[in-house]
């Protein structure tokens, strides 16, 4: 039991410092597409089109470790959950006073990581 959970613990690990570089990366994206005045909707795509193969090889080959390029289709099918989760809530929080595009695409962010870990873990790099 104790190495399962040390596995585990190491995995989720690995998806957190990936993660946060992914993120920035991601969330860098978004913010310069805000900043050049495209709306949220075609920035939350944009930024997640150009992630995407980045963050399938990093996610892939250092949290998963599995360099099978066959599973960019079941992970563009995860960005695309991902996608329309993030639009949701990114919509909901734009509904707070005081609360832009910056802020509610920042606070997004950690709620749709969860949900792409277990998506990923689950569905796109589900081991046998």
């Amino acid at each position: 039991m104790n190495i399962f959970l040390k596995k585990v613990n190491t995995e989720i690990i690995r998806f957190i410092c990936v993660g946060i570089i992914n993120t920035l990366f991601g969330v860098g994206l978004y913010c310069l597409f805000i900043y050049l005045g495209l709306s949220y909707k075609f920035s939350v795509l944009l930024s997640t089109i150009l992630g995407v193969l980045f963050n399938f090889k990093t996610i892939g080959t250092f949290v998963f470790k599995n360099k099978e390029n066959k599973l960019i289709f079941k992970f563009i099918i995860s960005y695309t959950i991902t996608y329309f989760i993030n639009i949701g809530l990114i919509r909901i929080l734009l509904m707070f006073e005081g609360t832009n595009e910056y802020t509610a695409g920042i606070f997004s962010t950690p709620i749709v990581a969860i949900i792409s870990y277990i998506i990923q873990k689950n569905f796109v790099f589900k081991k046998a």
